[in-house]
């Protein structure tokens, strides 16, 4: 099974080194040197990463065979994909693969059905289920402990506690301006 791991970003210096935006729990595992990865658009891989350090909070890499900045920005946006054991659980308890998480049905704390989930988008403060409604609407749920309180694999569904008017339109506005 195929993982994307990280996407790279923009040059990083004259010697062939990219920044990457990591997308998995486990980089010093999927991005260490020697690590031979798969790419999105295939035409730019496989690459293996030579090389590997972080620089002011963020990680920069070097493919083999990517010598200069000009070969370094013909790579930017291209997701790195690792393969992995479809089996293979994530170290952490609380921790998922997305293919883990797709499909799962979405219900409330008090057993209402909310939908099923169709992706995760992964966003850098937060990661958020795409959850299909049976009307065929979409609604975003964010993947926060508060929020999405427990994943059960084994029954295939993902509980949730939904503050009001994420799901529905009972949102409660409180303003100043009613007090007055």
């Amino acid at each position: 099974m195929q993982l994307v791991v990280a996407r790279i970003g923009r040059a990083h210096g004259i010697k062939g080194e990219v920044t990457v935006e990591v997308r998995t729990d486990e980089p010093e595992l999927r991005l260490a040197p020697g690590a031979v990865l798969a790419t999105d658009p295939a035409s730019a891989g496989p690459l293996t990463i030579e090389t590997g350090r972080v620089h002011s909070g963020r990680l920069l890499l070097r493919f083999e065979g990517v010598a200069d900045r000009n070969a370094a920005e013909a790579l930017r946006n291209t997701l790195l994909i690792a393969e992995i054991d479809p089996d293979e659980l994530p170290e952490g308890e609380d921790e998922y693969y997305d293919h883990q998480l797709i499909d799962l049905d979405v219900v409330t704390r008090d057993g209402v059905e909310v939908g099923r989930i169709t992706e995760i988008s992964h966003l850098p403060s937060q990661d958020l289920f795409i959850v299909e409604r049976p009307d065929g609407s979409e609604v975003l749920v964010p993947f926060v402990e508060e929020i999405v309180t427990e994943i059960d694999l084994e029954e295939q569904r993902a509980v949730i506690d939904p503050p009001p008017g994420l799901i529905d339109d009972r949102a409660e506005i409180a303003s100043s301006r009613d007090e007055a």
